[in-house]
């Protein structure tokens, strides 16, 4: 009989327990590192750009209305939050892509007790790369349209207010989309095949997305949360599949 499927936030702390264990540490190192690489370096380049990409946001309003600034300040710096924090979601996970995938496959062997996928060796790892990375990309050619589309909306002023609602609802979908896929993928599912079985599971896709979305707005938990995130959409994946066969995380 197939196992219950879990909350969002469950998922996720599954995912934590299941990347802590002896097993799956290898698995999680190497794409820490380049996490924790990356994370760094984006720090160090926004904080210097932060306040000026915030005064560009910003509309210019007339005098008498300057009391809005007290208002809309908090609202631009949460919308350059969240591009940031876009920006260095997106460039770590297609770095770090490869290893996702081979750790999405190592957590399934777990938690199912099949394994149907190749040993770990380099060389397998390497054969991974061109597919893995395709798929980043293709990620990529369905955000960047409505990424461009949300920061043109970000630049009108009076309409820009509600980008940073908007930004929030999508980054939640992303998040879903970002991580449900590498075992999708392992699966050799298609892009729009998963598309379309994520918005069957729409709900229960939003609520993990909208956990890990969270939890990687945190800094310094973000970098660390991140294979939690892979291990835990690779749960979602198998649960609510409903495999008869799992056994329990």
């Amino acid at each position: 009989m197939p196992l219950p499927a879990l909350s969002g936030p469950d998922y996720l702390r599954q995912g934590l327990k299941l990347v802590l264990s002896p097993g799956l540490r290898l698995f999680v190192l190497l794409p820490l590192g380049i996490n924790l690489v990356l994370f760094v370096g984006l720090i160090y380049f926004a904080g210097h750009e932060f306040s000026l990409w915030v005064n560009q946001l910003m509309p210019e309003l007339p005098s008498w209305l300057s009391f809005l600034n007290y208002i809309l300040w908090p609202l631009f710096v949460t919308l350059v939050v969240l591009m940031v924090f876009f920006t260095f979601t997106m460039v770590a996970n297609i770095i770090a892509a490869p290893f996702n995938g081979f750790l999405a496959e190592k957590v399934e062997v777990v938690v199912t007790g099949k394994d149907e996928f190749p040993a770990f060796s380099w060389a397998e790892l390497l054969a991974m790369v061109p597919r893995t990375l395709s798929r980043e990309m293709r990620k990529l050619a369905y955000y960047l349209p409505r990424a461009v589309g949300l920061l043109v909306l970000s630049l009108i002023p009076g309409v820009n207010v509600i980008a940073a609602p908007l930004w929030l609802m999508f980054g939640v979908w992303m998040m879903a989309i970002q991580y449900i896929d590498y075992p999708a993928d392992n699966h050799k599912l298609s892009w729009q095949d998963m598309l379309a079985w994520l918005r069957r599971k729409r709900w229960a896709s939003l609520s993990f997305g909208g956990s890990v979305y969270l939890v990687l707005l945190i800094p310094v938990v973000n970098i660390l949360m991140m294979p939690a995130a892979v291990a835990g959409a690779t749960l979602f994946w198998v649960r609510e599949r409903g495999d008869a066969r799992l056994v329990p995380a």
